[in-house]
């Protein structure tokens, strides 16, 4: 939208996806109105709906813009970024920009413009849920709000990982990631990728997909919160910050991701060896199985929960991955050792065609098995090495929990 554009739709004024506020600075700029909790109500609708702008420093009634003071513009934005993070849940994303308009004589105003997009998630602000309708905003009755959350949830017909990601573009997906899913004589790239759920096309715009940008760009965090690995290692039996030795916030398309927690757990895992009749290596961890635990935890954790991130653990005698969600659709932690539901079908199957494994030591080809034997390989594995079998535990239907025991390790010849 360029200037002129922007101009006519202040002059036209507020519409489902526009909403103007005249900005008031007092007592030196200690308080600003509107205030926070109205603004975070309004912003929450918006995103709620099919997004829109927000533009602060034009008067909603007159339509004539006021501007801001150029030395209160940062004080502005940190107040609108504390609205977005404190006041809104879970917080909103947006993006804003510093323009000069003019106002009624010629003389120019500094305002900034703030790009809501259509949202993921619902959002609750400071007085409830709300949604754009028309020109303002109206309160969610609970079967128009159960209805938006089963939209926008794992429980559409359209899963999660196919939605589109507002703000990112083609032109964000990395090339030297997409190759592994372009075939010659196949179509063209854009087909391609639409064909494996990590593109979706509208209006002519090739738009990636949750799993788009997950398997496709080098930092999905940017997009979406919290897709990282939180790695920490103690060398006692507690969480305790005097007993940490080692911690990664591992980052990255999800395959890296996986590699590298897979590296810090060998580099963190104890090996201990005997060699009075040849050398015997005795690890406190079976690695095919810790492998195996780690994909499951990236393939199957729930990406529609904002706040939590898959959390691996080391201490003296265990290993705890935690990863976020619920066990999926019908799953029970008494039949998950025999049955394969995967909550992200899209990324289990690409995870089992196109991300192949070259180590031996791990025991397969792919990252996934499509037999889906994967979780009883881990108990049997691990317990015959450590003599205690794994435990999964669900934690309050936010996250599954996985302990391996370790292996005890010989006096003699630890390393």
């Amino acid at each position: 939208m360029n200037l002129e554009q922007l101009l006519q739709r202040i002059r036209l004024g507020e519409d489902s996806t526009l909403e103007l506020k005249k900005l008031v600075l007092r007592d030196e700029g200690k308080t600003i109105e509107p205030h926070p909790d109205g603004l975070s109500d309004e912003l929450a609708a918006l995103a709620n709906a099919k997004g829109g702008l927000l533009i602060l420093g034009v008067d909603d009634k007159t339509r004539e813009i006021s501007g801001i003071a150029i030395a209160q513009l940062d004080r502005v934005e940190a107040w609108l970024t504390a609205i977005c993070n404190d006041r809104i849940k879970p917080p909103l994303d947006v993006t804003t920009r510093h323009i000069e308009l003019p106002d009624a004589h010629g003389a120019l105003q500094p305002v900034i413009v703030v790009e809501v997009p259509q949202s993921l998630w619902v959002h609750q602000s400071a007085n409830g849920y709300f949604r754009r309708v028309g020109h303002a905003k109206r309160e969610l009755p609970p079967d128009a709000l159960a209805r938006l959350f089963q939209q926008r949830s794992q429980a559409r017909i359209i899963r999660f990982e196919e939605q589109d990601v507002p703000d990112c573009h083609f032109d964000d997906l990395d090339a030297l990631l997409l190759r592994r899913f372009i075939k010659p004589d196949q179509g063209d790239t854009v087909t391609q990728l639409g064909r494996l759920h990590l593109l979706n096309v509208r209006d002519g715009e090739p738009i990636p997909t949750v799993a788009g940008v997950l398997l496709c760009t080098l930092n999905p965090a940017r997009w979406l919160r919290n897709t990282e690995i939180i790695a920490v290692a103690h060398s006692g039996g507690c969480n305790d910050p005097n007993e940490q030795i080692d911690a990664l916030e591992i980052q990255g398309p999800l395959d890296r991701q996986i590699v590298d927690a897979l590296h810090f757990v060998r580099r963190n895992m104890q090996t201990a060896a005997r060699k009075r009749l040849g050398r015997i290596d005795y690890p406190q961890y079976h690695l095919a199985a810790v492998f195996e635990a780690i994909v499951n935890a990236v393939a199957h954790r729930d990406y529609s929960m904002y706040a939590q991130r898959i959390r691996l653990f080391m201490f003296s005698d265990r290993m705890e991955i935690h990863s976020p969600g619920a066990l999926p659709n019908t799953l029970s932690l008494e039949s998950m050792s025999k049955l394969s539901v995967p909550r992200n079908e899209i990324l289990a199957s690409l995870f089992s065609r196109y991300y192949s494994v070259d180590d031996p030591a791990l025991g397969k080809s792919y990252l996934m098995d499509r037999r889906g034997f994967g979780v009883e390989m881990i108990l049997r594995e691990s317990e015959q090495l450590s003599g205690k079998r794994p435990l999964y535990q669900a934690i309050s239907d936010l996250e599954l929990c996985l302990t391996l025991y370790a292996q005890e390790l010989p006096a003699e010849g630890k390393a």
